[in-house]
């Protein structure tokens, strides 16, 4: 079986998306009876992402795929139909949710081509069930058609190994609005505890102190390692890796009530009102004080989520569409 495989968000980023194509070619990487054709288009630059959505995506990566057996697009971004059965994997729906929250040209993207999209291809890989539901509801997409495959964690995401120095708590996320970051900053400088955020510079105007950029994974494992706790209050997310990779590394998490974060947690982490100052501040210390009770739960909850797992379903969805 050939499929053909969206590797571009390798190109555009090292956060969440890219986590996911590489954890994912992992997982499939020397299976019998699949052969794989790696496929991406342009650079890191703006120009090369208009290129990609108005040219690449809807026509090029088309003809490209003709003679596959299957394309699988690792975003919602891909083309609206073909020769080759489409599979299209959604992270989130927050260009929907919240279109205020991005860039003019995202907001435009998601606005012409996202639901299009989806509504062409033979089948959509949802990270979670939030997802799912935000894809049925925003999108009109049936939801007999999706496939919940949760996101895995990284090997280098472990409770063993160097951890980082000092008193304080984390933060992991793209410097952009629905990271909610900028009530983390207030939050613990109300407990008067130090901050530090990775991440990268994102969009929005957001630049908050105790920012150290994007840095390699064993780097950020030693940071999950050797934070008191993990603060990750996003307002939207489809699936929240930081909270799934700092339980696998036994570092309690604080994270958003009613979300997918809530979801990804399922019952190892403190949950907290995203939008108020005071419940961040009051959740960051009880995971504090709770430490010795949420790290089990949370290294019995991450290994659950599994790159092998999730290669698995998606290897069975493409050969019932082959």
């Amino acid at each position: 079986m050939r499929v053909g495989v969206d590797t571009s968000p390798l190109i555009q980023t090292r956060a969440g998306t890219a986590r996911h194509v590489r954890g994912l070619l992992a997982a499939l990487r020397d299976r019998a009876g699949l052969e794989l054709e790696l496929m991406s288009f342009g650079g890191t630059g703006r120009l090369s992402s208009v290129a990609r959505d108005a040219l690449w995506y809807p026509v090029g990566l088309k003809r490209r795929a003709r003679d596959l057996d299957v394309l699988h697009c690792t975003t919602f971004r891909g083309p609206a139909g073909g020769r080759a059965p489409t599979v299209v994997t959604v992270h989130d729906l927050a260009i929907l949710r919240t279109p205020e929250s991005f860039p003019r040209w995202h907001r435009l993207y998601g606005k012409a081509g996202l639901v299009r999209v989806l509504r062409a291809a033979e089948a959509i890989v949802a990270v979670s069930e939030f997802t799912k539901s935000e894809t049925v509801e925003l999108a009109g997409i049936a939801a007999e058609r999706i496939r919940v495959v949760p996101n895995g964690v990284d090997a280098v995401f472990a409770p063993d190994g160097h951890r980082a120095e000092g008193d304080y708590v984390l933060a992991v996320a793209t410097l952009e609005p629905r990271k909610n970051l900028n009530r983390v900053v207030e939050a613990a400088s109300a407990l008067g505890v130090e901050l530090r955020v990775v991440g990268a510079r994102g969009w929005g105007g957001v630049d908050v102190p105790g920012w150290v950029g994007e840095i390699p994974d064993p780097e950020l494992a030693a940071l999950y390692r050797g934070a008191r706790c993990v603060v990750y209050p996003s307002l939207y997310e489809g699936f929240g890796l930081p909270v799934l990779e700092a339980m696998a590394c036994g570092t309690p998490v604080v994270t958003s009530r009613g979300t997918s974060t809530e979801e990804v947690a399922g019952g190892a982490a403190i949950l907290v009102d995203p939008l108020d100052v005071e419940s961040i501040a009051d959740g960051i210390q009880r995971a504090i004080a709770s430490r010795d009770a949420l790290a089990p739960l949370g290294l019995e909850r991450a290994t659950e989520f599994t790159w092998q797992r999730a290669a698995d379903s998606v290897v069975e969805l493409w050969r019932e569409l082959a």
